[in-house]
């Protein structure tokens, strides 16, 4: 079994279809610019005891053109309904990767 950092690495970098919700400011976005802000996700790399003190690699932030954005990684059972008993479990847990600006958390 995987740990929860190694799981949330492979979900920000393959961006699997339903698995990425976007609110509405980020979804307002120009193309070029939600392209850029996607590509931005993947790469994030700058994890440190105060962005990531569990060491899962599940938050992040970044500035983009005067904007402050978050991303973060939660963790459902298979129906999304309820929270994960095992997030480091892949066969009970949906790994959901919420894309926002820092004003609409």
């Amino acid at each position: 079994m995987a740990d929860i950092k190694t799981l949330n690495d492979e979900l920000r970098h393959k961006l699997p279809d339903g698995h990425v919700m976007l609110t509405r400011g980020i979804f307002s976005k120009s193309d070029e610019d939600l392209n850029a802000i996607m590509q931005k996700v993947i790469d994030f790399s700058d994890f440190n005891e105060e962005n990531d003190p569990y060491g899962e690699h599940d938050f992040g932030s970044f500035d983009y053109k005067g904007d402050k954005i978050y991303w973060k990684i939660d963790y459902y059972d298979l129906n999304c309904e309820y929270l994960s008993e095992d997030p480091s479990n892949p066969n009970v847990t949906n790994r959901i990767l919420t894309i926002m600006l820092a004003e609409e958390y």
